[in-house]
Parts: C-alpha cells; sequence; structure tokens
C-alpha cells in the first residue's frame, strides 16, 4: 500500500501511535492527553508531513513524518515519528513501510533520506540499517527524555537513493 498523507479523521490513530508506551519513549513528543496533542497534530496536517502507512488489506498500521528540506539542500527529507502499531509488529510492516517511504521520497525526486535514532533504539537501528540507512554520526544530548530525566544521545542516519 502507497503511503497516504494524514487527515483530520485520523487524529485517533495518530495519537494512539504516538502515546503509546511501546512507542512514545522514542517519539519527539512526551506522553500527554488528547487535548494537549491537538494543536500538535493540526500544524503536522497544516504543514502536509504526517503520513500514514496502511496494510494491502488496508488497516492502519504505520506513521511517520516526512519533512522536506530547502534551497541547497532540497534533495534531503527528514524522515522522523517512524513507528507501527505495536499490536502489528513482527509482521515485516515495519520493512514494508521504509520501503514505500523510499519508493515515495525517490518519486518526488528527493536523493537523501535522513533521520535519527535514539542510542538504545537497537530494533529500529537495525530495521533502518536492513534498508540500506547508514550511520553517519552521533548527535550529544539531542533529546531530553522527561520520564528518565536525562538527556540521549542519537545517531544520525541517511540512505542515498
Amino acid at each position: 500500500m502507497p503511503l497516504i498523507a494524514a487527515t483530520a479523521n485520523d487524529f485517533d490513530f495518530f495519537y494512539r501511535l504516538y502515546m503509546h508506551p511501546k512507542n512514545n519513549i522514542w517519539l519527539l513528543y512526551a506522553a500527554m492527553p488528547p487535548d494537549e496533542f491537538r494543536p500538535i497534530y493540526a500544524d503536522l496536517l497544516a504543514k502536509g508531513v504526517l503520513w500514514q502507512y496502511k496494510t494491502a488489506d488496508g488497516i492502519p498500521a504505520g506513521m511517520c513524518k516526512l519533512i522536506p528540506y530547502t534551497y541547497r539542500t532540497a534533495h534531503v527529507v527528514y524522515l522522523g515519528g517512524v513507528a507501527i502499531d505495536p499490536d502489528l509488529s513482527g509482521r515485516g510492516y515495519g520493512t514494508a513501510m521504509l520501503q514505500e517511504i523510499i519508493g515515495y521520497a525517490r518519486s518526488k525526486g528527493f536523493r537523501r533520506i535522513e533521520l535519527s535514532v535514539t542510542v538504545g533504539n537497537d530494533a529500529a537501528k537495525n530495521l533502518y540499517e536492513k534498508v540500506g540507512f547508514r550511520q553517519e554520526g552521533i548527535l550529544r544530548e539531542f533529546a531530553f527524555l522527561e520520564t528518565e530525566n536525562r538527556y540521549a544521545n542519537e545517531i544520525l542516519m541517511s540512505i542515498l537513493i
């Protein structure tokens, strides 16, 4: 299935994935009630950067943000907010979604996709490497993990397409 742009009607799906305890620790937004997440979601929709991945059966399975850069870096798109519904994990949807993302980026003329993954999120790092992403460096104390009251390093990764 192709990636599908998020709509206002998809709020519950995205909120559930962003706030799920198995996903939330690795994602940008700390856990929060729906009313606090609504303005964030509205902003992501307005920017047109939020995408949903559905299985071949049309079941919503994953999400991501694709944020294009501009000017001299207009060939680059940042991939963030990547998550698979934990109820559907282990079925190959992560690989399939990333392959769709790479194909979509290629079709839009992007030549590079970059992302960061928290040190310790080995499952995600291994998945990104499986589809061709390579480590480029470490972003020191890049993310603050409020629930653990500590800063975490992020691994900068990219794929050239």
